[in-house]
């Protein structure tokens, strides 16, 4: 007998129909002799409609009060997938985060797992019921309900997985598993049947919506194995475990990327010490978290420097760095949004030289300037104006032979949690 996790996202049981065909898949595992427990999203777009219901009547309402409200999207679709698998002839209970005994710490809107106390799990599992667990959320040791963030179903099995020491976590959304880039981009991209972890979360941290990062890292953390599977398809999915098959001939797994990118540029800065500390220190003192960073050659005693974040927070950092001015004397401030990030992963380029070379080569080729490069052990990224991204995309797919190799890797859209 088997303990399986399984995840579905909001699209999957978005609709009665949909809500049925996921009990059935459902049943099917806990006919075959596994003791399965299942979290489960938010219905459709039942999340943006509260949150737009919020804004009606309060425009900021208090962080608390809008976990409080968001959590009832999962105890809905929780409910009626148990009463549908009770229609079908089976024995189901659904529970809400904090009775799984999901604990986390005190942070309203993205809290952090800290403990799974999965005593009632085990409780049901020996009645014979399936355990459908609301994902997204979880409970204080004060006793306030909180959420965990974008992402938050994927770690919520995840964790649960961890915690029950399941055999396998099987993530169902509405692709088939881990592509060597967005379909949508490039029509022969291939599904992987294996990937790393440390693969799997460059990717995911670089745009590529198929699992998100805090869940992947929880997986490695836990070696927890995790499957990408399609909840509208019996396709075999993508296997993400601790070491995945090396292909012959293949050093670059995926291709990811990022549309929502910024760059700013703080010019004429004086070079002396802890110029950086205090411009960076001043952002994440306001939650504004930066990527690429790069300094100019010092000329006059001035350097210029640039760094990348998400184009939501170009504005508000723009406001910090001027609040600083006189700690960081500059010249002047500058930022530009229409920008993108392209990344190629693979663990093969730690002993394979020249793959940033071909990356910077076909990038050229097609008329691009590269505008900033980051680097990594498995992973080369480069800042790019928007516009010829997807071109960009294909040709890098055709450079690192990904077009007609047999099995490579990642992306398509997701479940928003």
């Amino acid at each position: 007998m088997s303990l399986i996790v399984m995840k579905f996202g909001g699209s999957s049981v978005g609709t009665p129909e949909r809500m049925q065909r996921v009990a059935k898949r459902i049943i099917e595992s806990h006919k075959a002799g596994n003791r399965v427990a299942v979290v489960v999203s938010a219905m459709g777009d039942t999340t943006d409609d509260l949150i737009d219901q919020s804004k009606l009547l309060n425009p900021n309402p208090p962080a608390r009060e809008m976990d409080m409200l968001l959590t009832t999207g999962e105890q809905i679709s929780v409910a009626l997938l148990a009463m549908t698998i009770h229609q079908m002839g089976h024995q189901a209970v659904s529970l809400t985060g904090w009775q799984a005994g999901i604990r986390t710490e005190a942070v309203h809107s993205k809290a952090k797992i800290t403990d799974i106390r999965p005593d009632r799990l085990f409780k049901e599992f020996d009645a014979g019921n399936i355990v459908i667990v609301a994902g997204f959320q979880g409970m204080t040791e004060d006793g306030d309900i909180t959420t965990l963030g974008r992402g938050g179903s994927d770690t919520t099995a995840v964790a649960l997985a961890a915690a029950v020491k399941a055999d396998v976590c099987e993530i169902y959304t509405d692709v088939d598993g881990v592509y060597s880039t967005d379909p949508r981009v490039v029509k022969c991209a291939r599904k992987l049947n294996e990937i790393s972890y440390d693969e799997m979360l460059e990717l995911a941290h670089l745009g590529a919506a198929v699992l998100h990062p805090r869940a992947v890292e929880y997986a490695k953390h836990n070696n927890v194995k995790l499957v990408v599977r399609s909840s509208f398809t019996q396709n075999e999915g993508t296997s993400v475990k601790e070491e995945a098959v090396m292909e012959q001939g293949v050093v670059v797994r995926g291709i990811a990327f990022d549309k929502n990118v910024a760059r700013i540029s703080i010019l004429g800065v004086q070079d002396v010490p802890g110029v950086l500390a205090n411009v960076f220190g001043a952002l994440a003192n306001n939650g504004i978290d930066v990527d690429i960073i790069v300094q100019s050659g010092v000329q006059d005693g001035k350097a210029d420097f640039s760094f990348t974040l998400s184009r939501d927070d170009k504005e508000k950092a723009v406001s910090v760095i001027k609040s600083v001015r006189e700690q960081v004397p500059f010249e002047e401030v500058t930022s530009e949004d229409n920008l993108v990030k392209v990344s190629i992963v693979g663990a093969g380029m730690v002993s394979n030289p020249g793959v940033a070379a071909t990356m910077f080569a076909a990038i050229s080729e097609i008329g691009v300037s590269i505008k900033m490069v980051s680097t990594s052990e498995i992973k080369v990224s480069c800042i790019i104006a928007a516009e010829p991204l997807q071109d960009v995309v294909r040709a890098l797919h055709t450079a690192y032979g990904l077009d007609t190799a047999e099995q490579v890797f990642v992306g398509g859209p997701q479940d928003r949690r």
